[in-house]
C-alpha cells in the first residue's frame, strides 16, 4: 500500500500474457481492463478491505482500449456491481457507458482518482489512466501504450494505419514520460507474453525512470523508433479479427457451466467427422499415448491462443483431459477469447476414452542431439521442420530446415517435402501440436522435445 493509502492489485492472465488491475483505498475500488471471467475479480474484492477482509466495493470500471486479444469482462462486471463503465468517448460501442476523453477525471473516492490521458498508438482512441492520491500521481495504467521495455503493437487495425499509429505510439510514450514523475509506476495490460506487444517485454515491474533508460520509444528518435518497431512486428493470432467486434457490441454474460459429456463412441464419431478434439494433457503424456486424430495442446502452455489461431472460427471444439478440473480450466481459457461453448468434453484415462484399443497412438520424441545420430527405432530425419514464427526463424535456424509456422501448417501442409519429419519449435510445446496435426494427416513424424538453444550445443549449424 502506498503512502496515499492506495493499493494496486494485479489480476494476471498469464496464458494470454495480460494483466488487469484493481486499485482501492480500502473501501471502494476501480478495475482497469478486466478479463471476461470476472469471478476472480469479485473474489479479490471480497477478500480486501480496510477492516481486515470486510471487502471493497467496485464502483468504477475503465478500459484503456477496445481489446483485440481477449473478450472484456467490463460490461459483465458493471452488470453485477452497478459500477460506472468508462470507455474512450471516440470508441463506438453498443451499450451504456461513461465516455472519457483526454483530461477527464474519474473520481473513485476523495483520495483515489484516475486522470485519463489520450495515448493513441496501439489503437486510435487509446487512453492511459494516471492513478492519483492526496499526494499526487502514484503511477499510470498504460494498457497497450508504454509497456515494460517496449510498446503495444501498431498493426492490429490494418496495414494502412500501421505507420501512422507507430508515430502516434512514439508521441504517446513521450507524453507519459514528460507528464509523470520518474518514480511513477507503470501498470501495462499487455507485454507479459501477449501478442499485443510490439516485441517481448522485459521484466515484471517498472517505473517511468526505468523506461527512460531501456524503452526504445523513449531512447530513439521518431523515425528510428518507427523503423525498428515495424521491422520487429510478427504474426498475431487470427482470432483477433473477431474480438474487437465482440467487445464493441457487448459480450454476452460468461457461461462456465460444465459442457456436455462425451463417451468413447461419441468421441470416435467426432474424430471420424474431422472435428477438433483437443487433448489438454502435458505433451509428454500425449506423446506416450493418445487417441488418433486428436490435437495435443496442453494446459501448461498457451492452449487458447494456439487453438484460437488454428481453428476456423465457430468450428466445434471438444476437449479431453485427465480430470474434470482440466476441462473447467480449458473452458475458462476459451471463453476469454470468445469460444463460448465447448461442444463436448471427456475426462479419464486414455484407455477409457478409446472406443477400441486400435485408436491409441504414440508419438516418438527426440532431442536436437539425436538429429545427427538418431537412436534405434526412430526414422532418419528426411525433413527438419521448424514451426516457430517468422521472427524466431530470422533470429536463428538450423541450416537446411524447412520453415512453416504452426498457424500456417494445415493449409500449407502439402508444401512439406516427402519423408520422415522431425519437427521442432522453441521448447517442444508447438512441435507437439504440429506433430499431432501431421500424424492426423498421415505423415511420419518425430517430436524434438527440446529447447532450441540446445541445437547449437549439439553441433548443428545455425543460420542467423
Amino acid at each position: 500500500m502506498s503512502d496515499n493509502g492506495i493499493a494496486v492489485h494485479v489480476i494476471e492472465t498469464s496464458s494470454l500474457g495480460d494483466r488487469g488491475y484493481l486499485a482501492t483505498d480500502g473501501r471502494v475500488a476501480v478495475v482497469v481492463d478486466p478479463q471476461r471471467d470476472v469471478d476472480r475479480i469479485l473474489a479479490l474484492a471480497g477478500r480486501l478491505g480496510a477492516r481486515g477482509g470486510a471487502g471493497v466495493r467496485i464502483t468504477h470500471v475503465v478500459e484503456t482500449h477496445l481489446h483485440n486479444d481477449y473478450v472484456s469482462g467490463g460490461l459483465e462486471l458493471t452488470r453485477l456491481t452497478g459500477a460506472r463503465y468508462g470507455i474512450a468517448a471516440a470508441d463506438e460501442v453498443a451499450f451504456d457507458h461513461t465516455p472519457l476523453a483526454d483530461g477527464d477525471v474519474v473520481e473513485v473516492s476523495p483520495g483515489l482518482r484516475l486522470r485519463a490521458l489520450a495515448t493513441p498508438g496501439h489503437t486510435f482512441h487509446h487512453l492511459s489512466y494516471v492513478l492519483e492520491g492526496h499526494a499526487g500521481p502514484e503511477g499510470v495504467f498504460t494498457g497497450g501504450s508504454l509497456l515494460i521495455g517496449t510498446t503495444g503493437r501498431t498493426d492490429l487495425l490494418g496495414d494502412r494505419h500501421t505507420q501512422a499509429l507507430a508515430r502516434a505510439q512514439h508521441a504517446s510514450a513521450r507524453k507519459l514520460a514528460d507528464l509523470l514523475p520518474g518514480g511513477a509506476a507503470i501498470w501495462p495490460t499487455h507485454g507479459f507474453g501477449s501478442f499485443c506487444s510490439a516485441t517481448q517485454a522485459s521484466g515484471e515491474a517498472s517505473t517511468i525512470d526505468r523506461e527512460r533508460r531501456i524503452n526504445p520509444a523513449l531512447r530513439l528518435a521518431e523515425d528510428e523508433f518507427v523503423t525498428e518497431t515495424l521491422a520487429g512486428l510478427d504474426a498475431y493470432p487470427a482470432y483477433y479479427a473477431h474480438i474487437g467486434a465482440i467487445n464493441a457490441t457487448g459480450p454476452d454474460p460468461v457461461d462456465l457451466r460444465p459442457p456436455a459429456q462425451a463417451g468413447a463412441r461419441a468421441l470416435r464419431k467426432r474424430l471420424e467427422a474431422g472435428e477438433w478434439v483437443v487433448d489438454l494433457r502435458h505433451r509428454t503424456a500425449y506423446a506416450a499415448s493418445h487417441l488418433a486424430g486428436t490435437v495435443g495442446l496442453g494446459l501448461d502452455g498457451s492452449m487458447a491462443t494456439w487453438l484460437g489461431w488454428l481453428i476456423d472460427w465457430g468450428a466445434p471444439v471438444t476437449v479431453i483431459g485427465e480430470t474434470p478440473e482440466q476441462i473447467a480450466a480449458a473452458q475458462r481459457e476459451l471463453v476469454r477469447i470468445g469460444i463460448d461453448r465447448i461442444a463436448a468434453a471427456a475426462a479419464g484415462p486414455q484407455e477409457d476414452l478409446a472406443a477400441d484399443p486400435s485408436q491409441l497412438r504414440s508419438l516418438p520424441t527426440a532431442t536436437f542431439a539425436d538429429l545427427s545420430s538418431p537412436p534405434a527405432g526412430l526414422p532418419a530425419p528426411e525433413v527438419i521442420l521448424d514451426v516457430r514464427l517468422g521472427g524466431e526463424w530470422t533470429a536463428g535456424h538450423i541450416d537446411g530446415a524447412t520453415h512453416l509456422p504452426l498457424p500456417d501448417l494445415e493449409r500449407r501442409m502439402e508444401q512439406i517435402p516427402p519423408g520422415a519429419i522431425w519437427v521442432h519449435c522453441g521448447s517442444g510445446y508447438r512441435a507437439t501440436a504440429a506433430a499431432s496435426l501431421l500424424a492426423r494427416a498421415g505423415r511420419t513424424v518425430v517430436v524434438i522435445d527440446d529447447e532450441f538453444g540446445e541445437a547449437a550445443s549439439a553441433g548443428l549449424p545455425i543460420v542467423r
